[in-house]
């Protein structure tokens, strides 16, 4: 049996996918539309910003890209949440997305965390 290697790369990369899956549900209306742009561009700059942050040039950019992702997996949650509560969308996928979003959450801030203790900086 082969394990398979936890990839936190493929997991943000689902997680943009699966945001830009509920930004094709959403009506075109103004305000939806506007959820959708601001949507679309927090969740995939997860997955992007993750991407440039293995490709650090210091310890210190390592950890300035990471609290980046944190800042964009937070921008998402809180759009998701309105989508949610208005609710512009009724769909058992934004509460998936949004268990999702608070893991990923918890994974970054103790990565941070992680980085730190270990004095990167």
């Amino acid at each position: 049996m082969e394990i398979k290697k936890y990839n936190l790369e493929d997991r943000l990369v689902k997680f943009a996918c699966a945001c830009l899956g509920i930004c094709d549900l959403l009506p075109n209306t103004k305000v939806a539309q506007n959820l959708v742009h601001q949507l679309s561009k927090s969740s995939t700059a997860t997955a992007l910003v993750y991407g440039e942050a293995q490709a650090a040039e210091s310890p210190a950019d390592f950890i300035h890209k990471m609290k980046v992702v944190l800042k964009e997996i937070r921008e998402t949650r809180i759009n998701l949440r309105i989508i949610n509560e208005k609710p512009i969308l009724i769909d058992e996928k934004i509460t998936v997305v949004l268990k999702e979003s608070n893991e990923l959450m918890a994974i970054f801030l103790k990565s941070i965390e992680t980085a730190k203790k270990n004095n990167i900086k």
